[in-house]
């Protein structure tokens, strides 16, 4: 096995350890080192956390922040429902940002990128940046650079790359108010 799936292994343990649970509808703070706000006049959050990290969520959507090394500091996000846009600036976050979903793993190192779980289904796009994306019982994966897009469904096909059309980025863009 390798480095890399070692990592996002014990990085699941870890994340099952020590997920605390945020559900959009109520703000809280002090969410390992982030701050929660209300984006006026919507329903939308933004996280705004140390090291830079920012993450929008969209209404609705059932995720939690994770602090892997338990230093107080975001370095991970569960998702389970709807969409989150993050954006972690490169270097800031110590061993990278991931965000784990029931079918995949999306780790950076410094980016902006969308995950999107719906349907049995996680859809990674990246804004900037790049973007590793595995599933969870893996190690074989995909590098998504700025533009692109993976949909993972549950299974162990071949995950396909894709440049998503400009449709379905101002689609999934609009959900956040961008």
């Amino acid at each position: 096995m390798s480095a890399s799936g070692r990592h996002l292994r014990s990085l699941i343990a870890c994340m099952l350890a020590c997920v605390f649970w945020v559900d959009t509808a109520s703000a809280q703070s002090n969410n390992a080192g982030c701050t929660f706000r209300l984006v006026a006049g919507t329903s939308r959050q933004i996280l705004r956390c140390r090291e830079g990290l920012t993450i929008i969520a969209e209404d609705g959507a059932r995720f939690a922040v994770v602090d892997r090394d338990r230093n107080g500091s975001a370095d991970a996000v569960t998702l389970r429902r709807k969409a989150l846009l993050l954006d972690a600036p490169a270097g800031r976050v110590r061993g990278g940002f991931a965000v784990v979903t029931p079918q995949a793993i999306a780790a950076v190192r410094g980016t902006k990128w969308a995950v999107d779980v719906a349907r049995g289904k996680t859809s990674v796009f990246v804004v900037k940046g790049r973007v590793a994306v595995q599933r969870p019982a893996s190690n074989a994966g995909v590098v998504l650079g700025p533009g692109e897009g993976v949909d993972v469904e549950a299974g162990t096909g071949t995950l396909t790359v894709k440049r998503w059309p400009a449709a379905r980025v101002s689609a999934l863009m609009a959900r956040f108010g961008q």
